[in-house]
């Protein structure tokens, strides 16, 4: 298998992913703990209406690794059919095998997803080496009928994608792009600065959201675009539009939300959030818990002073 060059365009009919994107959360019922359809179309109606690019699917904030393999294909399949023509679908498909990657991925984009967002594996992470990474992601990208895209989550799967190692990998044509969540400013600029101008490199948190598209970043997939999606697109038009220091202070507000939807109280508090902000974030599948009333009040005075929640509800 040739690796493709570096300017190979990806498969045809592949859209150009850029722009904002909401890893939604996966609804479940209070009650069963089931699929809760009716609120992802709530929601998904809400997202429509504002500016984000796309949605992703099954990534983290989706829940996805305590979720069963049928559920993962119907909620694509439900929210490409819920989602906006325009609303680009991302299905995030990485598992622990090549096998079971392959699998996955060509069962979401049967389901009706533009792209797969592809985890690193990592139960035996002393063995992911290099060598290892770079022979899992090139048999995935040579099987997937969608284009693929790198997700570096070191916080999660303990295991970091090295600038090297990505930029290796985007020489093939089928490997479009990278969500780097790992918050390190520095290795994202060695990956912009490796990569080809048409590999797509994303934020995935809203903490570096700016600083990523100063150095040349095409967008964010950003668990605040599910509370705050028009403030994050906001950022990168403020940017784009040169409007650079209106854009840095919508970055700064909302830095304290951010925190708390993600490292702070991570699923349960984005759902808390969504809650308090009239979406429906609703419970979390166990084994993780609810977020306390406690958090849940400071929660909400955090939401206020960034001027996304009225403190007198």
């Amino acid at each position: 298998m040739a690796p493709g060059s570096v300017d190979s365009p990806a498969r045809p009919g592949a859209r150009d992913l850029r722009g904002v994107f909401a890893p939604i959360p996966t609804p479940f019922e209070p009650a069963s703990g089931e699929l809760a359809w009716d609120r992802l179309a709530e929601n998904v109606a809400r997202w429509n209406r504002t500016g984000l690019a796309g949605l992703v699917v099954l990534g983290s904030n989706g829940e996805f690794v305590l979720l069963e393999e049928s559920e993962k294909e119907a909620l694509v399949a439900r929210t490409r059919e819920l989602a906006a023509p325009a609303k680009a679908v991302v299905a995030g498909t990485g598992c622990e095998s090549t096998q079971a990657t392959i699998r996955l991925t060509r069962a979401c984009v049967r389901a009706g997803a533009d792209a797969a967002l592809v985890v690193t594996p990592h139960y035996y992470k002393g063995s992911m080496t290099d060598p290892a990474l770079e022979r899992y992601y090139l048999d995935v990208a040579e099987a997937s009928p969608a284009p693929v895209l790198l997700y570096n989550m070191p916080r999660n799967t303990g295991l970091n994608l090295s600038p090297a190692l990505v930029a290796r990998l985007a020489r093939h044509p089928n490997i479009t792009g990278v969500k780097d969540s790992g918050g390190d400013i520095a290795q994202i600029a060695e990956i912009i600065r490796l990569v080809p101008p048409s590999f797509r490199v994303f934020a995935g948190s809203a903490g570096f959201f700016l600083a990523t598209l100063a150095l040349g970043g095409a967008g964010g997939t950003l668990a605040t675009a599910n509370i705050a999606p028009d403030e994050c697109c906001a950022i990168q038009d403020l940017w784009e539009s040169g409007r650079h220091e209106e854009a840095r202070g919508l970055q700064f507000r909302l830095l304290p939300p951010n925190r708390a939807v993600t490292a702070r109280w991570g699923i349960p508090g984005l759902k808390a959030a969504m809650d308090l902000l009239g979406w429906y974030g609703g419970p979390p599948r166990p084994p993780l818990l609810p977020l306390g009333e406690t958090e849940k009040a400071e929660l909400r005075v955090i939401l206020a002073e960034a001027g996304l929640a009225d403190l007198s509800l």
